[in-house]
């Protein structure tokens, strides 16, 4: 059984950096894509980054692009979101989510993580 758990989330001052940890358990994910996505309240859910395990090539969202860096450690089995100079409107509900190489669509979702920043 698949298995996504986020933790890293909190509460953090406008300009201010958190790490987002996602470990993944329940299979092989060396021909997967580990992304990242988010929800403020009121929004949609959307993109943030996504990085393919096994060649760790990557993909931003034009709106993270420069701050954030997702990267991932096959060791552990854990995928990583290093996001720099928070702004008040990064404030979400942050989702690890995986796919398979060779389609569009994510199956496995994680349970989230909150990432408030103040302003």
């Amino acid at each position: 059984q698949v298995q996504l758990v986020e933790s890293g989330g909190g509460l953090v001052q406008a300009g201010g950096s958190l790490r987002l940890s996602c470990a993944a358990s329940g299979r092989t994910f060396s021909s997967y894509v580990m992304g990242w996505f988010r929800q403020a309240p009121g929004k949609e859910r959307e993109f943030v980054a996504h990085i393919s395990w096994s060649r760790g090539s990557t993909y931003y969202a034009d709106s993270v692009k420069g701050r954030f860096t997702i990267s991932r450690d096959n060791a552990k089995n854990t995928v990583y979101l290093q996001m720099n100079s928070l702004k008040p409107e990064d404030t979400a509900v942050y989702y690890c989510a995986a796919r398979y190489l060779d389609r569009d669509l994510y199956d496995y979702w994680g349970q989230g993580t909150q990432v408030t920043v103040s302003s």
